[in-house]
């Protein structure tokens, strides 16, 4: 789980809107996606590792995943939510 204190700094690097946990079903579904290879990531590259958990952007559009704690704030490596 992301620290409390992190998750107030954290921000999307492109649109610099805030971020929040994504709930457990969604995780659940982007992971079996992932598993069924049918999940991609911005940049269009299939993505083959489970995440652990998920920031969501406020407008909902995009996921950052979160693997071993650490979130992977990268824009071409977040998921689509649309």
């Amino acid at each position: 789980m992301i620290d409390q204190d992190l998750l107030a700094i954290l921000v999307c690097p492109e649109t610099h809107q805030p971020l929040q946990p994504a709930a457990a079903p969604l995780v659940e579904r982007l992971n079996a996606a992932i598993a069924a290879g049918r999940q991609h990531n911005r940049a269009g590259k299939p993505v083959t590792e489970k995440i652990d958990a998920g920031l969501v952007r406020a407008d909902g559009q995009f996921l950052y995943a979160v693997r071993q704690d650490i979130p992977v704030m990268l824009i071409d490596e977040a998921l689509a939510l649309g």
